[in-house]
């Protein structure tokens, strides 16, 4: 289907905020609006143009705020609605923009709704969720909650156990079990009307648009995301006649899927079939300087998605996120920067997470908090400087939301911003050249021209109209070879020293990476 476009996509670089971990300007040891909006010209400095916050709706927190209480309201804990209409006001002012978390497919057990929805006599809340007709039918390939109320059925749940999933109906129900809905009807659809009218308050509040969690599994026993495709499209109707700047991110996982959908990009996830974190997550890295790492299979499925999407090139690979260990935790010193020459050169829009710009550690032995469980540690409190908890809050050590990294070296914003050869300031020099060259940006077309099984360096070439860059990286701590038919003319960047042409062929210094036109 057609989907109008944000212009600002085009070149937007996303900086993701873990709201609870990133400045506390109260003391109360947990992150607020004010704290982000006081930090704004910190992540522009660094060239980021657009923000994704993480939920910060109202929620017990049972899960980090993807368990939602109220879809109007901000959590208390990071401050009021006006509060969050302020940081759109502040982000605009900067020219930036700014991505709310959606959550559509399950919320709190405490929400209004779904308490409404236990109760044994029929209300206008009765068919939000998924219920059995019978407390001993449990819902097929779905976990469920049953026991805890008057009305006789059990209720899907999408993944905590306190996590009722929302009814958007079957896409082929069986008959012989009544309590599954179609996607037409009444229950269904009132879920879906009361996913616009959250959509609704928010961007007409100021937003910009939505990154949305899990998108892909709303509609339930979904052939081929047919239905679930179905349903996004009615949602992009509604975007293109009220709201056509509005930018909306899946978490997907199956850009071919989500652009048919209506979204303008889609997430490459660290689960499923991608080979993401063949790059960054198990026991080879690619990024690793071991040099031990296969980056074949993840080009295989990017160049399978590549050709469903249309070659639109609007497939973001971030730095990590709140759900995966921080970089740092298995890619270390320069192959960092290495890694963010990579990340920096892709198409689709890039998402850095908070501190991985300086390279945070993954905080190793947390007791879990919020339903982080092994993401906890990914989730410390940003490293701001040398002061009393790092610059994150005036509170005493023991109220802080999670213990923070408590080594003597640990990085801070403060000491790399200061350091011209931090990695920091390297991810500054890199988003400055993506943003001066527009093959390197979102739109601009990708052509792999080296990407053998177990072998390095990897090579692609990036274009827009006559403009040609070929990337080179090699994360090993080898020189290495490889053919090549493209002679590069003149450097863009270069880390790690230059490579040189000869006869067909480039040699690549060890732990280096360079952008050349070509």
């Amino acid at each position: 289907m057609s989907t109008k476009r944000p212009e600002w996509l085009d070149n937007a670089i996303f900086y993701e905020i873990y709201p609870q971990s990133f400045n506390d300007t109260n003391g109360d040891g947990i992150g607020d609006f004010n704290g982000i909006t006081e930090k704004l010209d910190y992540i522009q400095s660094l060239g980021c143009n657009a923000l994704w916050l993480n939920p910060c709706f109202e929620s017990p927190f049972g899960d980090a705020g993807y368990d939602v209480s109220d879809y109007y309201q901000a959590a208390p804990r990071y401050g009021t609605n006006e509060d969050l209409k302020h940081l759109f006001d502040e982000v605009h002012k900067r020219g930036m923009h700014i991505l709310l978390d959606l959550v559509p497919g399950h919320t709190s057990v405490r929400h209004k709704w779904f308490k409404e929805s236990m109760k044994a006599e029929r209300n206008e809340y009765t068919d939000r969720y998924v219920w059995t007709n019978s407390i001993w039918e449990e819902p097929q390939g779905m976990g469920c909650i049953r026991g805890i109320s008057d009305r006789d059925g059990s209720c899907a749940v999408n993944f905590f156990s306190h996590q009722p999933a929302l009814n958007y109906g079957f896409y082929k129900p069986d008959p012989e079990k009544p309590w599954q809905q179609s996607m037409d009807d009444d229950g269904p659809r009132a879920t879906l009307e009361e996913l616009k009218n959250i959509m609704r308050f928010w961007l007409t509040l100021g937003c910009d648009g939505f990154r949305v969690d899990m998108a892909g599994s709303l509609v339930k026993h979904d052939e081929d995301g047919k239905g679930t495709i179905r349903l996004w499209q009615d949602v992009r109707g509604f975007l293109d006649r009220e709201f056509p700047c509005a930018a909306m991110v899946s978490e997907w996982g199956e850009p071919d899927k989500s652009l048919q959908g209506g979204f303008h990009m889609d997430f490459l996830l660290h689960f499923g079939p991608s080979h993401y974190n063949d790059l960054f997550r198990c026991e080879e890295p690619y990024f690793s300087s071991r040099g031990k790492g296969d980056i074949s299979e993840f080009v295989a499925k990017y160049k399978e998605n590549y050709e469903k999407s249309e070659k639109k090139g609007l497939i973001c690979i971030p730095s990590g996120n709140h759900d995966m260990d921080r970089l740092a935790r298995s890619i270390h010193g320069d192959n960092l920067k290495i890694a963010f020459a990579f990340l920096l050169s892709m198409p689709g829009a890039p998402f850095i997470y908070y501190g991985d710009e300086i390279g945070m550690r993954y905080v190793e032995g947390l007791t879990s908090v919020e339903g982080g469980y092994g993401r906890t540690g990914s989730r410390s409190p940003m490293q701001w400087d040398s002061g009393l908890n790092a610059g994150f809050s005036s509170a005493p050590k023991e109220k802080l939301y999670i213990r923070q990294d408590e080594s003597p070296d640990r990085p801070t914003a403060a000491a790399q911003m200061a350091d011209d050869s931090s990695l920091f300031n390297e991810i500054r020099r890199l988003i400055g050249i993506r943003q001066s060259n527009k093959a390197l940006q979102s739109l601009g077309e990708i052509e792999f021209v080296y990407a053998e099984k177990d072998a390095y360096p990897f090579a692609y070439i990036r274009s827009s109209d006559e403009e040609r860059i070929l990337v080179i990286i090699n994360p090993s701590d080898r020189e290495v070879q490889f053919p090549c038919g493209y002679t590069p003319k003149e450097t863009l960047y270069s880390f790690g020293g230059a490579v040189t042409a000869d006869g067909g062929s480039i040699t690549v210094p060890a732990q280096s990476a360079g952008y050349y036109r070509i």
